[in-house]
């Protein structure tokens, strides 16, 4: 008996510091604050029929951003609410978009509003953890939007399994998954919605004599050593320097949101290629060279005439565009590189080759010799280059879920999860 108390003690004592932390912003970056409304929520129900769960804390945002737009359109059709678990994504969110929005510190809130909503459909655009116990619930379909497809070793992974179906963006996804996980039908459990986020990108035209306008995006250090496709320590001051050498070249430099996250050295390189930027735009103000930060990607990709990137979606969502690409190759021994079309068919930029970058640079835009494999790597990736075609892929597939649900479970409302 005094042991069991003890325990509870010290769990109240825990419970409570985390909550002080929470409220000082004292968390360590990363975590959701979990600050919820959930006593006024008690009693209450959600509105339509669909629900997005998004339980990171703001600097996962841009996985979600990319939504927006679609997410309205579905709003607009069958009522959409996202579900965070963090105070400063909501309020971001709020700010950003139309889409209602709330915030739940406990899981039984969330079983609460569910016994007595009519949620037929539950959208996720990530892996995180946290999303297992919204998968809880059985009588809804949950279905993986991604923020992106790539050819990463992380893309093919057995979180695929948790849901009952994958949005993809194209054939890609599917042959991957099918290739890599032989347990999982890849055919039936897929369904090709394109990327209705690629939109603005194809209106571009350069003037003569203007600048080259570089979009240099590299992807962050990933999660664990197989997945350090980053190129910011390796590649990013070789990269920068040269670019700003040229009187031809105009550089856009978008950092990702999470350099640094598992690695200091990494923000601390991030750091150090924003004032590399920075100081060269302050120089020569006609130069056109500038840090993009929390911007559109979108409208990075509509006023560049080239991408450098590395094995990311990034990459993926450019070939839209039509324009050249290159693509870096991962100088840790430890990163996995699988051989692919994309990887096969663009340039390949190893730390060897940036002497030459410029030359290299300007090559590529004035002829552009790989335009053709690239224009059947766009429909094998990304399906459609059409943002109103992906639209309606991806609003249909929805509709369809949300009346199969109806179908499965007509009474969906009572017994809405598999118990504890």
């Amino acid at each position: 008996m005094v042991r069991r108390s003890f325990d509870a003690a010290r769990r109240h004592i825990r419970h409570a510091g985390g909550l002080t932390l929470r409220r000082l912003g004292l968390l360590v970056d990363g975590q959701p604050n979990g600050l919820g409304h959930d006593r006024a929520l008690l009693g209450g129900s959600l509105r339509g029929s669909v629900l997005v769960h998004f339980a990171n804390p703001p600097r996962a945002l841009y996985q979600l951003r990319q939504w927006y737009r679609p997410l309205e359109e579905l709003h607009r059709a069958h009522g959409v609410t996202v579900v965070t678990r963090d105070s400063r994504a909501a309020a971001a969110i709020r700010a950003e978009s139309s889409l209602p929005v709330i915030t739940i510190a406990y899981h039984s809130t969330l079983d609460d509003l569910l016994s007595r909503s009519h949620v037929q459909l539950v959208l996720y655009v990530n892996f995180f953890s946290e999303n297992f116990e919204m998968l809880r619930f059985s009588s809804m379909q949950h279905a993986a939007l991604w923020h992106g497809d790539s050819d990463k070793s992380v893309s093919v992974s057995n979180q695929v399994k948790a849901f009952d179906v994958n949005l993809v963006p194209g054939q890609a996804a599917i042959d991957r998954l099918a290739a890599h996980l032989p347990g999982f039908d890849a055919e039936s459990r897929c369904v090709i919605v394109g990327r209705p986020q690629v939109v603005g990108a194809l209106a571009h035209a350069r003037a003569p004599g203007d600048r080259i306008r570089v979009l240099y995006a590299p992807t962050w250090e990933g999660g664990h050593p197989s997945a350090d496709y980053g190129s910011l320590e390796s590649h990013g001051a070789g990269i920068v320097s040269s670019l700003l050498t040229s009187p031809r070249i105009a550089l856009t430099y978008r950092p990702h949101p999470f350099s640094g996250l598992r690695r200091a050295s990494f923000g601390t390189a991030d750091a150090d290629l924003r004032a590399l930027v920075k100081a060269a735009a302050s120089r020569d103000r006609t130069a056109g060279h500038r840090v993009s930060l929390g911007g559109s990607l979108g409208d990075d990709f509509a006023s560049a005439d080239l991408l450098i990137t590395d094995i990311s979606s990034v990459a993926t969502d450019w070939l839209a565009t039509g324009r050249p690409l290159l693509v870096t190759t991962p100088s840790s021994p430890s990163t996995v590189v699988a051989s692919t079309r994309l990887l096969e068919t663009v340039p390949r930029l190893p730390v060897s080759a940036l002497v030459g970058l410029c030359e290299l640079v300007i090559r590529e835009v004035e002829e552009d010799p790989s335009a053709a494999a690239r224009a059947s790597l766009a429909e094998y990736y990304l399906h459609s280059t059409d943002p109103a075609e992906s639209m309606a892929r991806f609003l249909a597939e929805c509709s369809r879920l949300i009346a199969l649900n109806t179908h499965l479970h007509p009474t969906s409302k009572k017994a809405h999860d598999g118990g504890h």
